[in-house]
């Protein structure tokens, strides 16, 4: 008789406990494995895994190769969002970790299939970001992080961009035509910080540097109240050479 202060036992589905232990065993073989292997490993019936192979092949999960296993497209991309997800974590708290080290809001975008992808941002109640009132990815000429991605580009690839995206001044400290903008890109050495002075938002400075992992154009920066000025490049500096020790130990990887 059940009473109150039963445990309840939860509903568990043989099925699907059946095809984890197929997925399981399929896990541990690099080169993948036939179908009575499996079986046997998962403890199950040939006839009940044979079917649940099926399954699993036909939803994408398992491919069947030269009569053996292996995981499918749809096995790998839980399996890869799971990779991506440890690496945007990773990403999360080293921002965080910089930003309360410097005293500083820290960026960090990448360029990616023609656009200007902000990616993450740490502040804190003390040191704001800078609120987005014009589209980031939309106004890179006009802020530090958007330089410092256009400046990495080719010719073509900057040409294409302004081509999407005109210049057209925020800010009365803004660039004010292409040219101008395509001068200074060309002026300043690649791996310089990029500085912006109240040409996105009055009141607020920046500067970005770029980082270089393989192919990826990404860049990381720094945002402070404009009367704190003498702080900037002291901070970009510091944001530098921390962002450098993290690379250099594979601690950080933007692989977006």
């Amino acid at each position: 008789m059940t009473t109150a202060t039963s445990t309840a036992v939860p509903t568990l589905i043989g099925s699907v406990q059946r095809a984890l232990r197929l997925l399981e065993a399929v896990g541990t073989h690099r080169d993948g494995a036939p179908a009575k292997q499996l079986a046997r490993e998962a403890g199950l019936p040939l006839p009940t895994a044979y079917h649940l192979l099926r399954t699993l092949t036909h939803e994408g999960y398992l491919r069947r190769e030269n009569g053996v296993f292996v995981f499918g497209e749809a096995a790998e991309r839980l399996i890869g969002g799971g990779a991506g997800q440890k690496r945007r974590t990773s990403m999360t708290e080293s921002l965080g970790r910089w930003s309360d080290a410097i005293g500083v809001p820290v960026y960090c975008a990448v360029y990616r299939e023609g656009e200007i992808e902000l990616i993450g941002v740490a502040d804190s109640p003390a040191h704001p970001a800078v609120d987005e009132w014009a589209a980031f990815r939309e106004t890179g000429h006009a802020h530090a992080i958007g330089q410092c991605l256009l400046r990495q580009l080719d010719e073509t690839a900057r040409g294409d961009h302004l081509d999407r995206h005109p210049v057209q001044p925020l800010t009365r400290h803004s660039v004010r035509d292409r040219q101008s903008l395509l001068d200074r890109l060309r002026s300043t050495a690649r791996m310089e910080p990029v500085i912006e002075r109240q040409e996105y938002a009055l009141g607020t400075i920046c500067a970005a540097i770029p980082i270089t992992v393989g192919s990826t154009v990404a860049s990381m920066a720094i945002s402070m109240p404009s009367d704190q000025q003498d702080r900037l490049l002291p901070a970009v500096e510091q944001l530098r050479s921390e962002v450098t020790d993290l690379l250099r130990s594979l601690v950080l990887s933007i692989s977006i």
